[in-house]
């Protein structure tokens, strides 16, 4: 009988120490896991500017597209929408602001919290049966944030593809399918959702 009492307590004592153990490696295991994770994952704030800027000109046409569709009105009988095909390489040479800002602006007036960037689209309507092209030269103002890159404002000019006539003024577009693409896509960045 006490050879039975001394296994028993040799087998309990065993039974508690290897479940320890198991139930601490684990716990171990599960903090190493959740430290490469975070390590895998580049947030959209730690992008450079070119490589953000390259695969937002991948993905443009896709969000453009989108938001035209969502500004569709299902009422009208006819519309004319322009589907984005693709949009070019960026050019991230700026121009200078200072002759048209207010001197107080200090964002704009000579600082780089403002970051510019050049790029081209081709987009296609279609006007009574009619397949017409259009070039669209963009001029983009992003602004880095704690919490990730923001559209400052874009501007846009209009031509006809190849090229026929002079393009447009340029006017301010934010509120465009192209300004709601753009928008739409850093707003899906700052959300974790982009692979860099």
């Amino acid at each position: 009988m006490i050879k039975y009492k001394n296994y028993l307590f040799l087998f309990t004592s065993l039974w508690i120490v290897v479940c320890n153990t198991f139930s601490y490696d684990s716990s171990v295991l599960g903090a190493k896991s959740t430290v490469n994770i975070t390590k895998e994952k580049p947030s959209c704030s730690n992008q450079d500017l070119a490589t953000l800027t390259n695969k937002l000109l991948r993905d443009l046409p896709a969000y453009f597209n989108r938001a035209t569709q969502r500004a569709r009105r299902l009422d009208r009988s006819v519309q004319v929408y322009s589907y984005m095909l693709l949009a070019g390489k960026p050019d991230f040479t700026p121009l200078p602001l200072k002759s048209w800002t207010d001197e107080g602006d200090k964002s704009a007036n000579g600082a780089k919290a403002v970051e510019q960037i050049f790029f081209t689209t081709l987009e296609r309507q279609y006007v009574k049966n009619k397949a017409v092209q259009l070039q669209k030269f963009h001029w983009l103002f992003l602004t880095k944030t704690k919490s990730g890159w923001r559209m400052s404002m874009i501007y846009s000019q209009t031509g006809g593809y190849p090229k026929q006539k002079p393009p447009t003024p340029p006017r301010e577009s934010s509120n465009s399918a192209v300004g709601q693409g753009i928008k739409t896509w850093l707003r899906d960045c700052r959300a974790g959702s982009m692979r860099f």
